[in-house]
């Protein structure tokens, strides 16, 4: 049962190029989007992104060209990929996440930015001020208010009263830190104790969770590219420990977490092709206010539910915006 279908997301074929050599071959004005996770995962995401530009007049391969680089939740290729981008002189790059968007920010303080999905971009340098960024960088935050304890108050009511929460979080993910930050203090209202799970590697998640040991309730996952690379295996082993989680992409849960309460993103993509418009027509970055999230949903997965024992509340159920059953 879906509360509310996203039509905006049905891939179509034409609006996606995957090669990852493509180069410019026209005049056209180019823009280079560097993602940090899989073109599979972003496949929605980039759909809409391409279908509001189509809207706007910018067709790719036929007004605009999009050149498309994917790091495949690899920190490390992040500053390799934006210093490839810049070195094409393209018009314009688009990307999402924090540490993604700092280094195509550190890469060039010339060709335009416009960035998404990104938790605190005054406090990461992005911008000096989200009302007026300045420098060649704006987009979208997901800086808005208390998410975190939204989160934790869902999860709890849920799964009932918890005493004990663990936190998996990439902590070699600056951007990680500030929500991090957050489900702690959230918490700490809340009268729950924390265990920290800190992962860097892929490699590292299994042994994180397996750690647990029963020593927690429930898990609030931290998400990021890493992590959302991850899903299917950070599923498995929540659902093999019966540990329900608590997460913050819609993806996750569609791929057998148990929740999730974040930001619309395909809206926000939506949002940033409005951006990349302006700049396209000669905006300045530095005069375009940063936008935060105007849409949140709850996702819960009734299949995963099930398996971990659980009986999700009629009142949860009835303000979910997707119901996976």
């Amino acid at each position: 049962m879906r509360r509310r279908e996203f039509t905006a997301g049905i891939v179509t074929a034409t609006v996606f190029p995957l090669a990852v050599g493509a180069q410019p071959t026209s005049p056209l004005p180019t823009i280079g989007f560097l993602g940090p996770s899989t073109a599979d995962i972003a496949r929605s995401r980039v759909t809409v992104f391409s279908e509001r530009l189509a809207q706007l007049g910018w067709v790719d391969g036929r007004t605009v060209s999009i050149i498309y680089r994917w790091a495949n939740g690899r920190a490390e290729r992040f500053g390799e990929m934006a210093r490839e981008l810049v070195q094409l002189k393209i018009d314009l790059i688009v990307t999402w996440g924090t540490e993604t968007a700092v280094a195509v920010k550190q890469a060039t303080n010339s060709i335009p930015i416009i960035f998404t999905v990104v938790g605190d971009p005054v406090g990461s340098g992005l911008v000096a001020a989200l009302s007026r960024p300045g420098g060649n960088a704006t987009g979208l935050s997901t800086q808005h208010g208390d998410v975190a304890g939204k989160r934790l108050e869902l999860l709890r009511e849920v799964i009932g009263d918890i005493k004990q929460l663990a936190i998996l979080a990439n902590t070699g993910n600056s951007g990680v830190a500030l929500e991090l930050q957050q489900v702690k203090a959230a918490a700490r209202e809340l009268g729950i104790e924390t265990l920290t799970l800190e992962f860097r590697r892929a490699e590292d998640i299994s042994p994180a969770i397996q750690s647990l040991n029963g020593r927690a309730q429930a898990l609030y996952v931290v998400a990021d590219a890493l992590v959302n690379t991850n899903r299917v295996r950070i599923n498995t082993l929540t659902l093999s420990a019966r540990l329900p989680a608590v997460h913050g992409f819609r993806e996750i849960v569609v791929a057998g977490g148990l929740l999730s309460y974040a930001p619309n993103f395909l809206d926000l993509f939506r949002r940033a092709a409005d951006l990349s418009d302006k700049v396209l027509r000669g905006a300045n970055p530095s005069d375009i206010p940063v936008e935060q999230p105007i849409r949140f949903d709850l996702v819960i997965n009734l299949i995963t539910a099930k398996a971990l024992g659980l009986d999700v509340p009629a009142s949860v159920l009835a303000r979910a915006d997707e119901v996976i059953e």
